[in-house]
This record gives C-alpha cells, structure tokens and sequence, in this order.
C-alpha cells in the first residue's frame, strides 16, 4: 500500500521560515555587504572587494595580528574548558544517585547553576573574586597567594575558567547523568555475575552507552566557550590589557568602540564560519556514530 504525504504542514512551517529569514538571513546579507566595503564617514561607502578578508587572514597586518592573537586565546580557553568540566561532569554524573528522592535533589541543585543569566553570573564573579569584599579573593589573598584579576593576567584567566566551570560543568554532568539512565539494569546484573570491576564497567559498558550525549555535550560547551562574550566582559572587560580579550569582545570593540564596520563585519563573517565549520564536523561524527551502531 503506498503511503500517501501530505504537504499541506509546510503552510503551518512557512511562517517560520519567514521569521527566520527576515531576524537571520537579511542582517546576515547586510554584514556581507559591509564585508566587502569601506567607508570614510557620513554613510559613504565605496567598493573594497576582499580587501578586509586578505588583511584579516595575514598575520603580519594589525588586523591579522589582532584576530590570531583573540584566535588563540579562543581556542586556549575552549581547550581548557572542555578538558576540565567533561571529566568533571563525568564524575559528578557517576557519583549521582539512582533512586529515591536524592535523585530530584541533585538534579535540581545541579540544574540551578544554569538558570542563572550568563550577565547575572558575571556580576556575581565580579564581586565574589574582588580582593577587597569578595569572599572568594579575600580567602586567596589571605593564603598568601597574590590574587588581583583586574591587574594580573593569570589571576583573570584562572577567574574566567572557575567562572565558566562552575556555570557550565552541571549541564555536562546532565546529559551524562540521562546517558546513564538509559543504560538497562541488565548489563550491569551480566557484569557483576563476570566478575567485572569498577573501572571495567565504566570502560566497556557507561562510556560506550554515554558516547553520544559526550558528544553532544562537547559540541555544545565548545560551541559557548568559542561564542563567550558576556561573563569575561563584565568581570575583566577584556583585561588586563588584552589577556582575556577573546574573538567576541575583540570583535565589538572594533564595530563599536573603533567603527571599522567593515573590518568588523568581515571578521565577524569568518567568525561565524569557523563556528559552522566546527559543527559540521561534530554532526559528521555524530552521524558516523549512529550508522556504526546500525550497522
């Protein structure tokens, strides 16, 4: 019997897709057009082809200079981050209970850190490592340990990277958790009566079952690190210097506070390549995944 489609639902999507266009594709056309010009001032523009891209993309310009520099220290962040807070939700899922009431418990406490705005979680930071009233940088100080985001670089990125671990690390620890929940009691019941260990058990049976929401989880930590803009701005404003300047800030300080709009927009526009090019690489593993465990 042929099954019979109806494409009358596409009349329900098209409001949709009219939005879309209009929020997304539109203002994304618009900073094309800024990418391939310039201007002197006075809403006159003239034609500069990719004159932006050649000198975004050469290093020994100030344009190319300035973007590797927030480049790397993009990447350094997102590198760090994954490697601290996907361990670390690993083992937060791991040590979570099964069953009973303690189970609503944590899942709500581990869920609180991620309502928070991510404006709100700056403002936080920003008082709770101050050296002078904050808690957090009083008791470091009083240690011993010189602690001043505001004037040493390494005291700001170490404050980023807490921030960003405890904002972020529950939603790690989340899809680990649910990955786990899935898991039936039977393969667990088939390991005891082997004889298998704790680390046994977690190699051959948790992490293979946890793979995909891994996968998810790194794309989407990867995705917000390699995006973040408002936490490290509101705490540091990109400082000391340009220490924790990073690819988002870098890029508004120059459409705002220099109103290169055309260096802007095609940075802007590269930015946004790169972030597609990183997800087309996860949804290809992912999708390499899948038909392995079809096949």
């Amino acid at each position: 019997m042929k099954k019979t489609v109806n494409n009358k639902a596409w009349f329900l999507v098209l409001p949709v897709l009219l939005i879309v266009a209009f929020s997304a594709i539109i203002p994304l056309m618009t900073v094309v057009n800024y990418s391939v010009q310039d201007t002197f001032g006075n809403n006159n523009f003239f034609w500069n082809g990719i004159g932006w891209y050649k000198e975004l993309l050469d290093p020994s310009t100030e344009l190319g200079g300035r973007f590797f520099a927030s480049l790397w220290r993009n990447l350094l962040f997102s590198g760090i981050i994954l490697l601290i807070e996907i361990p670390l939700g690993i083992i937060i899922a791991l040590s979570m209970p099964r069953h009973g009431w303690p189970v609503a418990a944590c899942l709500v406490i581990m869920a609180m850190p991620l309502l928070i705005p991510w404006n709100v979680v700056g403002t936080i930071w920003q008082i709770f490592a101050r050296g002078d009233i904050g808690l957090f940088g009083w008791a470091v100080n009083m240690l011993g340990i010189g602690y001043h985001y505001a004037q040493d670089g390494l005291s700001a990125w170490f404050t980023i990277i807490l921030m960003d671990v405890w904002h972020w690390t529950s939603l790690v620890a989340l899809l680990c958790y649910a990955g786990l929940k899935s898991i039936p009691e039977a393969y667990y019941q088939a390991a005891r009566i082997d004889g298998a260990s704790r680390l046994a058990i977690f190699r051959m049976i948790q992490l293979p079952k946890m793979r995909r929401v891994l996968i998810i989880a790194v794309l989407l930590r990867f995705m917000d690190s390699f995006m973040i803009y408002t936490e490290p701005f509101v705490v540091t404003g990109g400082g000391p210097g340009n220490t924790t300047t990073f690819l988002s800030i870098d890029l508004v300080k120059l459409a705002l506070g220099q109103f290169d709009l055309g260096k802007a927009a095609a940075m802007s526009i590269v930015y946004n390549l790169m972030i597609l090019a990183a997800c087309w690489v996860f949804y290809t593993v992912m999708n390499n995944l899948d038909a392995e465990r079809r096949a």
